[in-house]
């Protein structure tokens, strides 16, 4: 009974959590059409699982949204799922945040929210590569 509870109190908060960060929606990092051409392209080759209500992987979907990326969401939670199968035989765990990358034949998987958010910043924020080159 404790866990069935537990396991409500954590999907209301991490719900409570995602309605939050929808009402306070970051905006969007602006490129002109070409360059958002050009992380489109990157993008295509990469996609994030996730579970809807998890605090972590909010956090990831927040840097995704701010840094205009149209990347896809693969929801992992579902046990059987096609997803999460694919985290676990694949990425070799069944944690999330996980963002795949596929470069040719090479899939890459990064786990860790800090970890992915750093790597999309370094990546694709502007304001991060300008003052990087700054110093």
């Amino acid at each position: 009974m404790k866990a069935i509870l537990l396991k409500m109190f954590r999907e209301g908060v991490g719900r409570l959590i995602a309605l939050i960060s929808f009402i306070t929606t970051p905006a969007k990092v602006k490129r002109t059409p070409e360059e958002q051409e050009k992380v489109n392209s990157i993008v295509e080759n990469m996609s994030l699982y996730q579970y809807f209500a998890c605090p972590f992987c909010i956090k990831v979907r927040r840097t995704i949204r701010r840094l205009n990326l149209p990347m896809e969401y693969r929801d992992a939670q579902e046990r059987g799922g096609e997803h999460r199968e694919a985290l676990e035989k694949e990425g070799g765990a069944i944690k999330v945040p996980c963002l795949r990358m596929d470069e040719g034949a090479e899939t890459t998987w990064m786990y860790e929210s800090s970890d992915i958010v750093a790597y999309l910043n370094q990546r694709f924020d502007p304001e991060y590569t300008t003052a990087e080159n700054k110093t």
